[in-house]
């Protein structure tokens, strides 16, 4: 990848459920080893973005490229074989594998599979907590365990992008800020990172840009140190009505 080259393009971007659309000509970018964020109302499109680039669903149109490759098209399969990784909200786990065997399971594509002890280490050395535990079934964990244990299922396909859906919804703020080192140490490696959080001062201290999301498209860009207007954010949150 040159250094010009994007890591994520999305242009005009349109996607969504049944009959309706919630994407609605979205375009945004991340730069090659940029942190982005994206901020808004429950029900705007943030998580709707994510799945549409991970084809969980079917963009009805718009470009999807990563790494200048056009991936809209791909199945998801392929998508994570490419190296973009979703990991999306509620940890979704098997409740009575492993820990390590959840990790082992996870390298399933011919890089992963070739990093995989690196990989391995790694996730239990950022993770402490799954180290103890690894030979606990998944079930076992707490909330903020689980958490840490999705992230290190991404971590395991050896991704060259990184994709978090709200990793700290329902945390306590200890677990938040355990999180949020993890998370910052990831991005040291280089990797990019497209992060979708509703606490902001979490979103803030940890990326380079942030997206306000409203109603399915951009509404505003922030840059890191930029300010941030409060009251806008209160009237995306209470003066308008969302899609669930």
């Amino acid at each position: 990848m040159s250094d010009a080259q994007n890591a994520l393009d999305i242009i005009d971007l349109h996607a969504g459920y049944d009959a309706s659309d919630v994407l609605v000509g979205m375009s945004m970018h991340v730069g090659p080893k940029e942190r982005v964020g994206l901020f808004g109302p429950n029900g705007h499109g943030k998580t709707t973005l994510l799945n549409a680039i991970s084809r969980v669903i079917r963009p009805r149109s718009g470009s999807v490229r990563f790494m200048g490759e056009a991936i809209e098209g791909l199945a998801p399969h392929r998508i994570v074989e490419r190296g973009l990784v979703h990991v999306p909200q509620a940890n979704w786990l098997f409740p009575d594998m492993l820990i390590l065997e959840t990790l082992e399971l996870a390298a399933f594509t011919e890089r992963a599979r070739q990093e995989q002890k690196t990989n391995i280490d790694y996730v239990l050395h950022l993770f402490p907590r799954l180290a103890e535990r690894r030979q606990q079934q998944c079930k076992t964990l707490s909330g903020g365990e689980r958490q840490m244990l999705a992230i290190g299922v991404g971590l395991m396909c050896a991704p060259r992008m990184l994709m978090l859906d709200e990793p700290t919804l329902g945390l306590s703020p200890k677990l938040k800020d355990e999180l949020a080192e993890a998370i910052a140490e990831i991005s040291q490696r280089g990797i990019p990172l497209l992060l979708v959080e509703q606490d902001i001062a979490f979103i803030l201290s940890l990326v380079d840009r942030m997206y306000l999301v409203d109603h399915g498209e951009i509404s505003r860009e922030v840059n890191r140190g930029g300010e941030v207007d409060h009251q806008e954010i209160m009237d995306m949150y209470f003066g308008s009505e969302g899609v669930s």
